[in-house]
């Protein structure tokens, strides 16, 4: 059996670190009959090395991780190739639509109005390629609330929150919300909740959404099993294939 390790990045919140434990526990809730693990890259416990040592069988590891970036990239394949070079990595969370939903539900529970200005505030990166995937996050949400949102970051990355708070505000929008492009609450929660914003959404948190985008990512690594029936359809596919090729066709 194939067991699910979650790669979070970890935090010094005690309510991000309650946050992500009920995310784990939902997922768990999704599919009973497979293992589920909760692992850290830093600051939190267990870390993900400790985990990957000690899980039996073959691994997927899914990042709770938002975007690419140093740890998508360096830091989470290192630790997987010193302690677990077997397991499967998958791809980060986001961008996708089923995050788009998520935001959009929390949006809507703080307030989101017609005609607000709409910020997707993130974490930010020094790589280019994590910021193009927030932007990407960005363009569907965009579609899911049918207006404008700006992508903006906290730390690292171009606009700030502070140049897109600034630039809106010269707009005819009567009030700017910002939608947290992050999974629990914590540092950079605080900072979009200090920003001035009129209405910040809470983080991603414990969705039923976000569980299954984890199941997606788990089964996209999972080829699945050949079955006698299954396999029998793909021979049945394949015969024309096969005789084309022997010269009957």
């Amino acid at each position: 059996m194939t067991t699910l390790v979650l790669a979070g990045h970890g935090t010094r919140s005690a309510r991000g670190e309650e946050t992500l434990a009920g995310l784990r526990d939902l997922v768990r809730e999704g599919r009973r009959g497979t293992r589920v693990e909760q692992a850290f890259l830093e600051i939190s416990s267990p870390p993900l090395a400790d985990v990957l040592a000690r899980v039996p069988g073959p691994v997927v590891v899914v990042p709770l991780l938002l975007a690419g970036g140093y740890h998508v990239h360096i830091d989470l394949p290192a630790v997987v190739a010193a302690a677990r070079p077997d397991a499967t990595v998958t791809a980060p969370l986001g961008p996708h639509p089923l995050l788009a939903a998520v935001l959009a539900r929390r949006l809507a529970a703080a307030g989101l109005r017609a005609a607000d200005s709409v910020i997707l505030g993130a974490a930010g990166s020094s790589d280019p390629a994590a910021l193009a995937d927030v932007r990407a996050a960005a363009r569907l949400l965009s579609v899911r609330l049918s207006r404008p949102v700006t992508a903006a970051f906290a730390a690292t990355g171009t606009p700030s929150i502070a140049e897109a708070l600034e630039r809106l505000r010269s707009g005819p929008a009567p009030r700017i919300a910002l939608a947290s492009y992050l999974l629990a609450p914590g540092f950079f929660q605080d900072r979009l909740e200090a920003s001035g914003a009129d209405l910040v959404a809470a983080p991603l948190g414990v969705d039923a959404d976000l569980a299954a985008l984890v199941w997606a990512r788990f089964d996209q690594a999972c080829p699945a099993p050949v079955t006698l029936d299954s396999g029998r359809r793909r021979l049945a596919s394949a015969r024309p294939v096969l005789a084309e090729r022997n010269g009957r066709w």
